[in-house]
């Protein structure tokens, strides 16, 4: 590996510590180094505290003066929460400048770093992009089209169906597949259900740190940005004293209008799109506009197959346990197709063992 990869990588490996916690900002990692020895590093733990590049500059002080910082994202120009970076950059010294890739933000969009050509830094881009435009597929998605990245979680039995008949489906899977959901939801900017799932399994979908096995300052992270928690539930049938509404604050999205002054006052709020059926591609744009880099469906077959049909779903997270349900049990998705030729195709991105059961990561083609 070529000294600018390396030392991508490691500010790659600083960016993903603020995996659960920097919505609705994008994760950043920097480190900064001279004659060839890491002086300064850093990463951005939160909207609205100091970006990852000033946590380096800090950390390196005056050795900042004439050395190389690499940055997994363009440095912002705009002012913003916090004072811009390309300024922090230019009044520390630096020589040159390395950013993973250029930002999607319309207030940055390489404006960073021609500001840092402009005074004689030596800028270079690109560098472990692929890398990095994976680590904030969401927050690009939603800068380059006003929507966000939404991926639909799927428990399955090996002959693909998701409950009983009756609507039974605890559990399908073991602890390990349960704590990667837990790490799913934690990492989403909202976590969607439809009425089906809340009334069938007294769903609640909130982050548990004791079943997410990570350590004390990340679960620490995690909890201390919960996922905004959304209710899809057209005709209202979910009543407010349900273990969902419980758990804390909910957004609805429904399609009957007059019920939002009842939700406030329940210290909930309530969206009306559409008028026979919620509008979900309304609802992602609205969920962008609020700042919603990722969305994480966690529903049945109806709703899933409803956002599937509309081609909303960017990435399928497939839980299967090695056990049948049987051909009374309840399919995976709500989705009537007749011809071989209508047949929705999938690119396999990954496959593993999560403790009994396989996780299969799959995006459409």
């Amino acid at each position: 590996m070529l000294p600018d990869q390396a030392w991508m990588a490691r500010a790659l490996q600083l960016a993903r510590q603020g995996l659960y916690s920097t919505h609705p900002n994008p994760r950043v990692g920097c480190v900064i180094v001279k004659d060839g020895q890491l002086v300064g590093e850093g990463w951005h733990v939160r909207a609205g505290e100091p970006h990852a590049e000033v946590h380096a500059l800090r950390q390196a002080g005056e050795q900042a003066r004439g050395a190389t910082a690499y940055v997994t994202l363009e440095p912002c120009s705009h002012h913003g929460r916090t004072p811009p970076c390309a300024e922090a950059l230019v009044a520390a010294g630096v020589a040159r400048v390395v950013a993973a890739m250029q930002d999607p933000n319309p207030q940055v969009a390489g404006r960073g770093l021609a500001r840092l050509r402009s005074v004689g830094i030596e800028v270079a881009s690109g560098v472990l992009e692929d890398e990095a435009r994976e680590l904030n597929r969401g927050f690009i998605k939603r800068m380059e089209s006003g929507l966000p990245f939404v991926s639909a979680k799927l428990a399955m039995s090996l002959d693909g169906r998701t409950a009983m008949a009756s609507g039974e489906s605890q559990w399908i899977t073991g602890p390990a597949a349960r704590a990667e959901v837990q790490r799913l939801r934690a990492r989403a900017s909202v976590v969607l259900t439809g009425a089906d799932t809340v009334l069938m399994d007294g769903a609640r979908l909130t982050v548990r740190g004791a079943e997410l096995g990570l350590d004390g300052a990340q679960t620490a992270l995690a909890l201390s940005r919960p996922p905004l928690r959304v209710l899809v539930d057209g005709r209202l049938r979910v009543p407010l004293d349900a273990p969902f509404f419980q758990a804390g604050e909910v957004l609805v999205a429904t399609a009957m209008a007059g019920c939002e002054d009842a939700y406030r006052r329940a210290g909930h709020e309530a969206l009306v799109l559409g008028q026979e059926r919620v509008d979900l591609a309304a609802l992602l744009r609205e969920l962008a506009a609020r700042g919603a880099n990722e969305v994480l469906v966690e529903a049945g077959p109806r709703l899933v197959g409803a956002f599937a049909a509309l081609q909303l779903i960017d990435e399928y997270q497939l839980f299967v346990a090695a056990k049948f349900l049987g051909s009374a049990a309840r399919p995976l998705l709500d989705l009537p197709l007749e011809r071989m030729s209508e047949a929705r195709e999938l690119c396999i991105r990954d496959i593993r063992a999560v403790g009994e059961d396989w996780k299969i990561v799959a995006t459409p083609k």
